[in-house]
């Protein structure tokens, strides 16, 4: 799994929202937005750029962001299947790729302007072809190792940053085709298609699957890692969790979790290793932590009133949850590289080493670069969904207009 920037490490966004209620057995109807997996989506965006910003291996066991992620993305297609199956596919891809497409134009483009070319990577036969990913991303698109950086603006490399968070979208767009059969398969075996997906990371893991090539084995690792999460975000849409007796949840995700825990203990957690490396441990970890939050899951269709001060921050971190997720990697290493310059002024290193060692500032700065993204290239969004394009989507001219006409 790629990683990001200097002491960045990669991974975590996008996803739309389930519904408010749902009757005691039975799938869930279509109403209002839950605001719970509003926050939880929120949480999850942040906490992915502060961990690939400080690589701080115990981040992923504090929020397993990107199983929260693909659960509320499993989530909202197992509501949406109600439609034709073809119908909600395309919608989802005309949703994921647009956004896409925009950074590779402006990946590739900086790539072929600084020399990359059909020589990179020795097969020039082959190399046109293989853009082809960054149109359709059933497998990784290919980028320019090793770029150098430009004029102090952005550090070295930095088309592998730019091409971290693919891996999210190739298995997000792989889950989607596939979701109509994962459905299917979870209302005839519930249980037995839940943990079909941890069987086969084990398999993968202990080596008793073993598959030729890169390609094949990075996107179903990926695909086995989480696939757990998002058939358990189809099962929550689906009523099957609302079916257990209430203390089967409880009794077993913190097993789970904990297996997934002691097999990261066992591999040397923390020791220049953290989940990411061990999709084993990261697909128990995640499984088990997901199974609680969506057992918790209150229905706000309001929010509570301690959280209602971070309506607007929330709203806004939805609305744009793609365009955050693709260009973040690409903000941490420009707020990176442009922070490290100010070691080059005396009075600074001089008497201020400790702020310019501390993560925080390149955070705040991160986020700065990617409320700039998300003015710049956040349309896109609207643009795939087919609503009025907006630079700055955290509903505040909505409900500033519904306060008006009254």
């Amino acid at each position: 799994m790629p990683t990001a920037a200097g002491a960045l490490h990669a991974k975590p966004t996008p996803a739309p929202v389930p519904a408010a209620t749902q009757p005691e057995d039975g799938p869930r109807p279509a109403p209002a937005r839950d605001r719970y997996f509003d926050l939880l989506r929120a949480l999850a965006l942040f906490r992915v750029v502060l961990y690939h910003l400080t690589g701080w291996a115990w981040l992923p066991l504090l929020f397993p962001s990107m199983g929260v992620m693909f659960a509320l993305a499993g989530n909202l297609m197992a509501r949406s299947l109600r439609r034709p199956p073809m119908q909600v596919i395309r919608g989802r891809m005309r949703r994921l790729l647009p956004p896409l497409w925009l950074l590779g134009v402006v990946g590739v483009t900086g790539m072929v302007i600084q020399g990359w070319g059909p020589d990179a990577d020795g097969h020039p036969g082959w190399w046109w072809l293989h853009l082809v990913y960054w149109i359709v991303p059933l497998s990784d698109p290919p980028y320019a190792e090793g770029l150098p950086g430009l004029h102090g603006l952005i550090g070295e490399n930095w088309a592998a940053e730019l091409a971290g968070p693919l891996w999210y979208v190739r298995a997000y767009l792989w889950y989607v085709l596939l979701s109509p059969l994962m459905l299917k398969a979870l209302r005839a075996l519930p249980l037995v298609t839940l943990l079909a997906p941890l069987a086969l990371s084990a398999a993968f893991e202990l080596g008793y699957l073993d598959l030729p090539g890169e390609r094949i084995p990075s996107a179903l690792t990926d695909f086995t890692t989480f696939g757990a999460c998002w058939i358990l975000g189809m099962a929550h849409q689906e009523g099957v969790l609302r079916r257990l007796p209430l203390y089967v949840v409880p009794s077993i995700a913190p097993i789970l979790a904990a297996a997934g825990l002691w097999y990261a203990l066992r591999h040397d957690f923390g020791e220049g290793n953290d989940l990411d490396s061990m999709p084993l441990a990261q697909a128990l970890w995640s499984f088990g932590t997901v199974l609680l939050l969506l057992h918790i899951s209150p229905t706000w269709s309001e929010w509570p009133h301690r959280l209602r001060r971070w309506d607007r921050l929330i709203t806004l971190l939805n609305s744009r949850a793609v365009t955050i997720y693709l260009w973040h990697t690409t903000c941490i290493l420009v707020a990176a590289t442009l922070w490290d310059r100010l070691w080059d002024i005396d009075v600074m290193w001089t008497h201020f080493s400790w702020l310019l060692e501390s993560p925080w500032p390149v955070l705040a700065f991160t986020w700065v670069l990617i409320g700039a993204c998300v003015v710049c290239f956040g349309w896109a969004e609207d643009l795939a969904a087919g609503r009025k394009l907006r630079l700055w989507p955290d509903g505040s001219r909505r409900r500033g207009g519904h306060r008006a006409r009254r």
